[in-house]
């Protein structure tokens, strides 16, 4: 069975680090395009970071660009977001997704072929 397990998350101060990776499983990533989404209370999904299958390319939005820093690794199969200098706003359940054999540049969350079930980032002010 195919799924990807988000993990990390947690409560942690503004201005501090959080770290979250997220676990594919079920047939290799390493031709995949791969993102991270999050969604607050009451808000739509938003896409926050994304990565092409080899790692050439990233995007990120605005909100973050600086702030988080998006890695894969293929041989382990496993995507990451570093999140450095968060703030209150940036609390929501963030989503691990994947485009199969593509990439999208700043997708809108229809585009995706399969999601994580998602892991809480509060923080606290």
């Amino acid at each position: 069975q195919v799924q990807l397990v988000e993990t990390g998350g947690g409560l942690v101060q503004a201005g501090g680090s959080l770290a979250l990776s997220c676990a594919a499983s079920g047939r290799a990533f390493s031709k995949d395009g791969m993102y991270w989404f999050r969604q607050a209370p009451g808000k739509e999904r938003e896409f926050v970071a994304g990565i092409s299958f080899s790692g050439g390319s990233t995007d990120y939005a605005d909100s973050v660009k600086g702030r988080f820093t998006i890695s894969r690794d293929n041989a382990k199969n496993t995507l990451y977001l570093q999140m450095d200098s968060l703030k209150p706003e940036d609390t929501a359940v963030y989503y691990c997704a994947q485009t199969i054999y593509s990439y999208i540049s700043k997708p809108g969350p229809r585009g995706m072929d399969l999601w994580g079930k998602g892991t809480l980032v509060t923080v606290s002010s």
